[in-house]
């Protein structure tokens, strides 16, 4: 039996992740804006820790965390998941915007992280799993401040697993393709507050009509979802980066064949650019 610590664990794929780590045995801390909306099958488990928490308060979380350390006795696996998105061209998002995005995706993921690592260090062990996205390793047209967050917690995930290695601690980022959750919902999903008519019909505006008529008919499946990272989380040995979903696959494939057509012409070049050591 290990302890969950996971945030934004009320609906979508954190209640999901929640749901599989108690059906096998776990401890669950659901830490959530507002206890009242966990699910009643969540609250109504006496191995489930609801924690009244918003991830952008840091000055919230370390009290948090001492909560669920003094509950069950420390702190196994650590699932960021608040998050959420924001549709609009680049040049539509405004910087109050694009700072609130970021305050959620980003830092309030690095203030969880460096909160609950004094508890894992003090353990000799932990696992850490970022819930990031497809967009997190390939730029998309209409979510490039989305896309920014997720490629941050895809870098800052990577840094981490080597980092914390010594300890006996593991860092996964999960990037999963579109889930049929609540994610396209106004209270998971912004929209810039600007629209530039000169983006209708280019990449950027498919882009937000696509995701204003898909809500709810997305491809992937919450439950299958958490279940692979619940499968994958309990392994002795965590990936790096955990693809999930077929549209991941299949991004993934076009972004690799894209690194290769922009590095063939240009690979000698590149390499040439390395000062001449002979000559020296």
């Amino acid at each position: 039996m290990a302890t969950w610590f996971i945030t934004g664990a009320s609906r979508g794929l954190g209640a999901q992740i929640a749901r599989a780590a108690l059906a096998a045995g776990n401890d669950v801390v659901a830490a959530v804006r507002d206890p009242d909306r966990l699910p009643d099958d969540l609250k109504g488990s006496d191995r489930v820790l609801p924690l009244a928490l918003d991830v952008t308060r840091a000055q919230d979380i370390p009290g948090a965390v001492q909560t669920a350390v003094e509950r069950f006795g420390g702190i196994d696996v650590l699932v960021n998941n608040a998050g959420r998105g924001l549709l609009g061209a680049v040049e539509e998002i405004t910087d109050a915007e694009a700072r609130s995005l970021f305050d959620l995706n980003v830092f309030a993921l690095i203030d969880m992280t460096r909160a609950v690592l004094p508890v894992m260090r003090r353990q000799g062990s932990g696992k850490i799993v970022n819930i990031g996205s497809r967009s997190g390793f390939e730029g998309e047209p209409g979510v490039g401040l989305y896309s920014a967050s997720k490629f941050a917690v895809a870098g800052l995930s990577e840094a981490l697993s080597k980092e914390l290695a010594p300890f006996g601690i593991q860092c996964m980022v999960v990037e999963p393709g579109v889930l049929r959750t609540d994610f396209l919902d106004a209270t998971s999903l912004s929209l810039a507050g600007t629209r530039i008519a000169d983006y209708d019909g280019t990449p950027a505006h498919v882009t937000l009509d696509w995701a204003q008529t898909a809500n709810h008919t997305q491809l992937g499946d919450p439950v299958k979802a958490a279940a692979l990272i619940y499968e994958v989380t309990v392994q002795d040995e965590l990936p790096t980066h955990l693809y999930l979903g077929p549209d991941t696959l299949d991004r993934l494939q076009v972004k690799l064949a894209q690194i290769e057509k922009d590095l063939a012409p240009w690979r000698a070049k590149s390499a040439a650019t390395a000062h001449d050591t002979a000559a020296a």
